[in-house]
Formats: structure tokens, sequence, C-alpha cells
């Protein structure tokens, strides 16, 4: 039997092999053999979860085709990631990739270290703040007050909580657009409204399309929902959308879905103007396409920055526009509250569905965010978010721009991270680099669809003062294995005392 439970095609694997390859290591770096550099990517590719374990490889002639390479580079290559313990053979059966023993399984999200590694690990993969005390604590407690009655039910809110329905749907109200409790969701994270939007309209093998690059986490979850992702490039800098590709998309590609982050995008940082909005709105209803608008960073601006008319305000009758809310990044991540702004009919069957998912959000969480929301709790929470978000980004920009001023990025008006071009060093190199030298950071790849991205890496802002620059130090430390093509050379993790 075989001991594969998924397989790579030769096309695919040798896109994302190309990626690699068009960013150069770096001017001093040692040119390795052709085999060797194969290998090396590949394995790469396996830490990094972009090629899941257990895959079945191509056949060699058949890699070897797609890669204009001979068949003995490949035969070499996958001989030594045998040998390395990256890659399992049987004869009959093919030859699938393995995780060595000792080697953390790769996670193909974004997923937050464990406490105990935070020691000697400084970690820039999750973009999420601690908690805004004293707010937290004074949300639970009111929860608690409010709690009794609730627990004389049998606790399963389906739509989410009255009270915190009619509550978001006044919100946005204030925000100008006319909002009824019939048209929001209570959901669990944002992460929980967007599966069940695609799970509703986006079946297996449907186009999604996506700003490129994207959101890591969301795109795996479209990936393993069986969708078609269309990725569409953001506009230079931090200047929004390209309205000339999306429209192209839009009426040559019909997706189903497409989804986008106009404030403070996540991982450029950029914000959409009114114009940009409207007129995507304006293609997608045209297209028969569902606009997903993912707000979930629209209260974190950090500068003086005038914020646009929301997605769903150039939609009134809620046709085309699905709105998602979520208290995780202006508030907290362990918040787990998310919310859907939809069309009446669409919520009853996002409801309906929910009935084979999760049946509902916990309710102590759903009544600690409608305290916030109910005492002002929220804003006083959310500048102090804005306060730290805004320290810490000041300080990495400048420990950066030190360390690595080759490197190149535009510093955005809010949300919580920064994209950076690393001087044509590989984004998954250097993660690989990092993890030797005490530093998380993602690769460009993650956010992008079939390799794109690789001479990126995004850097959040979570860390500020001395460990913005410690950070910044080891990634320069990073930066300077990979132009080698060498090890760490006896530098390794060291504890960090804040």
């Amino acid at each position: 039997m075989a001991q594969w439970t998924s397989a790579v095609g030769a096309a695919q694997l040798a896109r994302l092999l190309k990626s690699q390859q068009d960013r150069p290591a770096g001017p001093r770096a040692r040119r390795p053999p052709a085999y060797r550099a194969l290998a090396d990517g590949i394995r790469l590719l396996v830490l990094e979860g972009r090629v899941p374990g257990a895959a079945r490889l191509p056949a060699e002639r058949e890699l070897a085709l797609s890669l204009s390479v001979s068949r003995t580079t490949v035969a070499a290559a996958y001989e030594a990631l045998r040998a390395e313990g990256f890659l399992e053979s049987r004869r009959g059966a093919g030859s699938w990739t393995a995780v060595p023993a000792g080697n953390p399984v790769p996670a193909r999200g974004l997923e937050p270290l464990p406490p105990e590694t935070l020691g000697s690990m400084i970690d820039l993969g999750c973009a999420a703040l601690p908690a805004p005390e004293p707010w937290l604590t004074r949300a639970v407690q009111g929860a608690l007050e409010e709690l009794p009655p609730y627990a004389h039910t049998h606790g399963d809110y389906p739509a989410g909580l009255p009270a915190l329905r009619a509550m978001i749907a006044e919100r946005y109200t204030a925000r100008g657009i006319p909002t009824m409790p019939e048209q929001i969701m209570v959901t669990t994270g944002a992460m929980g409204a967007i599966d069940a939007i695609c799970h509703l309209f986006g079946g297996r093998g449907e186009r999604i399309a996506v700003e490129s690059p994207s959101y890591a986490n969301i795109l795996q979850l479209m990936r393993e929902a069986g969708a078609r992702l269309v990725p569409v490039a953001m506009a230079d800098g931090l200047a929004g959308w390209d309205m000339d590709r999306w429209r192209q998309v839009l009426r040559d590609a019909a997706p189903r879905i497409a989804y986008v982050v106009a404030d403070f995008h996540n991982p450029t940082g950029a914000l959409a103007d009114d114009d940009q909005r409207r007129r995507l709105v304006e293609a997608a209803r045209s297209a028969g396409t569902v606009l997903v608008a993912d707000e979930t960073m629209s209260e974190l601006w950090l500068d003086d920055v005038r914020m646009p008319r929301p997605v769903c305000g150039f939609d009134p009758g809620g046709s085309t526009v699905i709105t998602v809310g979520s208290a995780s990044k202006a508030f907290w991540a362990g918040m787990r509250i998310g919310w859907v702004r939809a069309a009446p009919d669409v919520v009853r069957s996002l409801v309906a569905a929910r009935a084979y998912a999760d049946l509902g959000t916990p309710v102590l969480e759903q009544l600690a965010v409608n305290w916030l929301f109910s005492t002002g709790g929220w804003e006083q929470a959310v500048e102090l978010r804005r306060r730290q978000a805004r320290g810490n980004r000041d300080d990495l920009v400048a420990a950066v721009r030190r360390e690595l001023p080759e490197w190149e990025f535009s510093v955005p008006g809010g949300g919580l991270t920064l994209w950076v071009r690393t001087g044509g060093l590989s984004g998954s190199r250097l993660a690989e680099a990092g993890e030797r030298v005490g530093l998380r950071v993602p690769s460009g790849p993650r956010f992008g669809v079939d390799g794109a991205f690789e001479g990126y890496v995004r850097l959040p802002f979570t860390v500020g003062g001395a460990l913005a620059e410690e950070a910044a130090t080891r990634l320069a430390a990073a930066a300077r294995i990979v132009e080698s093509g060498g090890t760490a050379g006896g530098e390794g993790p060291r504890t960090f005392v804040a």
C-alpha cells in the first residue's frame, strides 16, 4: 500500500522551485551543484509546508522535462533527499516527501509559537499583540455579571446573542451604513466567518479571486476548501488595488467570490480609496461575484489618515458585498469573536448551514465584547492598541533600516504589518536561517499563489524597543547566512531578557 496521501504535479513543483531560483542567493553565495540546488529547493518547500508531508513527487523523467535538466540531476537530488530523511521511496509506489525525526512538522499557516519557546525565539510570525489591559479583565468581569440569565438557557445561539447582534448593527448604522440586527451573524473569529462564506458560496472547484499578496491563513483555508485561487496583483507601493486588473479578472474568470482587505491590507498595509472601493463593487456586481470585504484592520489607523467609506457603503442593497469584522486584531487575538454583515437572506442561509459546523460562538466571549461596545471600553482599548502598534512600528522600521539599509519597504499608515523586499535574497531561505539564529519570520511565498513573492518577508509590529532592535539584528544575521550560502557559523538562538 502506498504511503503517500497527496500528489504534487511536475508543472506545479517546477513553478514553486522556479520562484526560488528567480531570486539570487546573494553576491557572496557559493553556487552549489545543480542536484544540490534542486534538493535544497524541495527541502525548503517541505520545511515551509508549501509541499505537504506524504506528498507523492513526480517521476524523475517527468520532473526533469519540466525543469529542463537531466534525469541524472533529478535522480541525484532525490537520492540526497532520501539520505537526509526528506524523501521515502518504494519500488512501484514512487517517492513521497517526509519530515525527518527531530524536525517540527511544518505548519501550513502562521500559527503562534508555543509560549515555552519565547525565551529563545523572537516570534514575528503572528501579527498579534498582547491583550490591552485592564480592558480584557474588565470586559470578562462585566460579562460574568451578565451571564446568569443566559446560564438558564441551552446556550446555543447560532446567529449570535441578540444583544450583540443589535450592538454591531448599531455600530454600522453610526458609520453611515443603516443595518438591522437581522443582517448580522456572530462567528468564531473572522476565520470562522470566511470559512462559512466559502462553504456557502464557493464549493469545491469554484474560483475565488484574491489579492496578490493576501493573508496567508485565509489562502490556506480556501485551498483546503478546494477553491481555485485567482490572484490579482496589488498596485505598486501602498496605492491599494489595480482596478484595471480587477476588472479584467472579474470579467474573464467570473469568480464566484472575491476576497479583499481594503483597510490596511495584510500583508502590505495598503489602504484602498473611495474610488477604488466604488469601482470594485460595481465590477463585482456586473460580474455576479460575491465580494467579501475583510475589515478586521479597519480601526487600526496609526497615523492621521482619512478613512474611506466602508466597502459595504457602496452596496446599499446588500446584494453584492459581504463584510467580515472581528475583535481579534483590534482588541486581542484570544478574543475569538467575529461577525458577518450581509443581506438578511444570506445571514439566514449562513445560520442554517452552521447547524452542521460549530452551532454557535461562546456566550461568555460575546458578552465580553458586548460589554466593551456598550460601555465605551472598546474605544479606549483600541486607542491603547494603536499606541502600542504605532510605537512598535516606528521602532521596527528604524531598526530594519539601520541593520538592512538595502531592503525596501513603504511604511503603512495603519494595520500591523510591514511588507519588505529583501534585496534579492530568498524569503524562504531567510525564514530557514532565521530559525537557526532565534527568529521566526514568515517568507513572502506564504502570502502568494504558486510560489510568488520569494523576494519578500512580512514583519509584524508585535515587538518594540530593545526587542525590535534584537529582532533586526537577528534578521541581519540570517541575511548574512543566506548571502554566504553557508551555515550559521556558530550563531544560534540567544535568550533575550526584555
